[in-house]
């Protein structure tokens, strides 16, 4: 009997770590999964998706630049996809319906909660971008309840259309939108949502934002720490977070969503690691 077939689709792919990641999960919790990494045409998208399910295909991720192309074909979406407007996770149904998730919000806290040990109720967040990535993060957030979340953009008003997109989710959480200079008092927690870090390049923060107790979490990753988290650390936060605990833990939701299986997140985020 031949493995499952299941992809990660982008492009550019090369340098995607998700095919290690599952395999390591496959060999972990013994499923029968055979993961590859599909380069996608920028045009051709729909018709690579549609034929990877023709063959045979079980389930797919799907990163830049493609995300709310899947969100846009699916037939039907989990709610946290539905508010996301982009989607990381494809799989047929029963019924042959093809299914849009996103689970890189849970990723995020899972990693938060779980690996790093942050209970984030209560906490004063300050998220940096306001992108589909932020977009794709901020209801699992909210459901943890924060006791404040500022959206800092340097487009204020895209900010301000998440905070409205998102009230309905926030409960008692104090939702604020701003622009990156605004805010000025120290926050328990700073996400880094931007992609800045990958050009070198760091958001206009006013280094106030930073106390002795802050934790920063950028939702990048490189094997060297991230310009966002050494100028975080510079300034003196207590700790600095990159996104690679992120990475895997929205592959493991992943696969907990196409195999009903939940791999161990642990020794795969150490292995990657070394």
């Amino acid at each position: 009997m031949s493995d499952d077939l299941y992809a990660v689709v982008g492009n550019p792919i090369s340098h995607s770590k998700s095919p290690k990641i599952h395999s390591l999960f496959a060999s972990q919790t013994g499923e029968a999964v055979d993961y590859t990494a599909i380069q996608a045409p920028e045009d051709g998208f729909r018709e690579t998706v549609s034929e990877f399910f023709a063959r045979g295909g079980k389930g797919l991720n799907v990163t830049v630049p493609f995300k709310e192309q899947a969100w846009a074909m699916a037939d039907r979406r989990a709610a946290r996809a539905e508010k996301a407007g982009a989607a990381n996770t494809l799989y047929r149904d029963s019924d042959g319906q093809l299914v849009a998730d996103n689970t890189d919000g849970q990723g995020l806290v899972s990693d938060l909660t779980a690996n790093h040990g942050l209970d984030l109720a209560g906490l004063n967040i300050l998220v940096l971008g306001a992108g589909g990535a932020v977009r794709g993060v901020l209801g699992p957030i909210l459901s943890r309840r924060p006791a404040r979340l500022v959206i800092a953009n340097r487009t204020v008003a895209k900010a301000d259309a998440l905070v409205a997109l998102f009230a309905d989710e926030a409960g008692d959480t104090e939702l604020a939108a701003c622009g990156f200079e605004q805010p000025t008092q120290p926050f328990d927690l700073i996400i880094n949502g931007t992609s800045a870090s990958l050009k070198g390049d760091l958001p206009p923060l006013a280094p106030s934002v930073i106390g002795s107790d802050t934790v920063v979490y950028d939702m990048m990753y490189s094997a060297t720490t991230t310009t966002f988290n050494q100028w975080a650390l510079d300034q003196g936060a207590s700790r600095a977070i990159d996104g690679l605990g992120m990475l895997v833990e929205q592959a493991a939701e992943s696969f907990r969503i196409w195999r009903g299986v939940s791999p161990q997140t642990d020794a795969v985020i150490k292995t990657l690691r070394e």
